[in-house]
Formats: structure tokens, C-alpha cells, sequence
């Protein structure tokens, strides 16, 4: 479903969507999520989507919520606001989402980031959660899962500061996996999410599954669940056929059976 705001384009088993509202910075007004997540679970349904990207512009990822919207919000709209059941299902996507970011990323922009499963951010990206400096608190996972990438103390200093940090300092923290120059970002996070693509889609699917597990239960629990999947991927057809493509010296076809 393709918006002005949300640009899609597919090449081979990839699809990027780009966030396109440059007049507001890309920021994520619960319309403009809801776009995004409805592209999002289209692509899950589509046997020829491998993996997802998501990129912004040159200057901004996302710069945060609409605060028009922040503005005319009471504690009763608030209570019943949609966008926490859309950011549910965004977590629910079983196919790879992999995030370039160029530029700021901030509130609902970084929030995005976190809950996307790589992220590549260009030379310049800068990110932050500044919601304490507009008296808030994050609200879409951003004190949860920034804490379980970078550890109490950093995300302590982003939260209560409002400050963001660097590209450079993501890296170090674990919070990203590359940094790359701003204008090879979303080709970096393309040629990572077709590499993605080629492998056995019942593998990469439970594969995601069982790491994001493992940041959210205790060890033994993922242990089982990991071995679940592994035992369940070995009635699969593609796991024969990566076995036999392998001593054959050739490459797999897989066919997500």
C-alpha cells in the first residue's frame, strides 16, 4: 500500500520503504505509523519479500512523534490511543527489517530503530530520545529496549539527558551494526537485507524469532525454544535441499517449504 508519505520500491526479494514527510522531519504521526506497519505486514505476506528496509531522508531518519498530535492529547485520549496496538503489531513482523539511518532519529524515530532487528547508520546519524525535555517519557519501547542494547548507564544518560549521541558512540555501545558514509546507507542496508533474502525463509524466520526471544526470557526457555525450531526445520524440504546443495557444490533453491 503505497502512500506519498510511505515510498516503496522492490528489487528482487527486497523491499525499501522510505518515510516521506520531509516538511515535518519524518515524523511518525499515528497515520503515517500506521502506513508504515500497514506495508510492513503486506510484505510478511508476500512470498517474494525476503527482507525489509526502511530508510528516511538525507537530513532526518525520523524526528519523533507529531507533536500537534502530543499537544491536543488528555490523559483519557491517551488511554485509549491506537498506536500502542500498532506498534504491537510492527513487533509482530517475522521477516527481517534492517533500518538506514541518515541524519537525526529521535523519540518515535529512534523507537523505530530499536524495534527494527539491524540497524546501518551513515556518518552522520545522530540519535536520541528527547521526550524528557517536553516532559515525557518515551512511550513506544524506547526505555525498554534501549536499556537491553546499550546497558543501564547509557541509557540512563539518553533518557534522563535527552541528549543523543553519535554515530560513532552507537557503534561502541552495540546499539548499531555499521557505519558506513551517508551516501552508501541504504545501498549498505539493501546488499545486507539481500543477503538476507537468499537463505531459506523458514530458517531466517526462525532464526529472528529466537534471538528476539532470547532478549526477552531467561536462558533455559530460549535454549528449548531454539532447539524447537531447530527440530522443526529439519522436516523442512529447504533444509534438504541446503544439505544437498552444499555436497553438490552448488547453490540452494529454496522454495520456503
Amino acid at each position: 500500500m503505497e502512500n506519498p508519505w510511505i515510498l516503496s520500491h522492490q528489487n528482487n526479494r527486497v523491499l525499501t520503504l522510505t518515510l516521506n514527510r520531509p516538511e515535518v522531519r519524518n515524523a511518525l504521526s499515528t497515520d503515517c505509523l500506521e502506513l508504515l506497519v500497514q506495508n510492513l505486514e503486506q510484505a510478511a505476506a508476500n512470498d517474494e519479500i525476503g527482507a525489509i528496509v526502511i530508510t528516511g531522508n538525507s537530513r532526518f531518519f525520523a524526528a519523533g512523534a507529531d507533536l500537534k498530535e502530543l499537544q491536543q492529547q488528555t490523559v483519557a485520549n491517551a488511554i485509549t490511543d491506537r498506536r500502542p496496538q500498532v506498534w504491537q503489531r510492527l513487533s509482530m513482523i517475522s521477516k527481517p527489517i534492517i533500518t538506514a539511518a541518515n541524519g537525526y532519529a529521535l523519540g518515535a524515530g529512534f523507537e523505530l530503530l530499536l524495534a527494527s532487528d539491524i540497524i546501518i547508520a551513515g556518518e552522520s546519524a545522530r540519535f536520541g530520545l528527547p521526550e524528557i525535555t517536553l516532559g515525557l517519557i518515551p512511550g513506544a519501547g524506547g526505555t525498554q529496549r534501549l536499556i537491553r542494547s546499550v546497558g543501564k548507564s547509557l541509557a540512563m544518560q539518553m533518557v534522563l539527558t535527552g541528549e543523543p549521541i553519535n554515530a560513532k558512540h552507537a557503534l561502541q555501545a552495540g546499539l548499531i551494526s555499521e557505519i558506513c558514509v551517508d551516501e552508501l546507507v541504504v545501498e549498505r542496508a539493501q546488499k545486507i537485507a539481500q543477503r538476507i533474502a537468499i537463505h531459506a525463509p523458514l530458517a531466517v524466520r526462525a532464526a529472528k524469532a529466537s534471538l528476539i526471544h532470547s532478549q526477552e526470557n531467561h536462558l533455559a526457555e530460549g535454549l528449548q525454544l531454539e532447539r524447537q525450531y531447530f527440530v522443526a526445520l529439519a522436516g523442512t524440504e529447504d533444509r534438504r535441499e541446503g544439505i544437498d546443495a552444499f555436497f553438490e557444490k552448488r547453490k540452494p533453491q529454496f522454495t520456503g517449504k
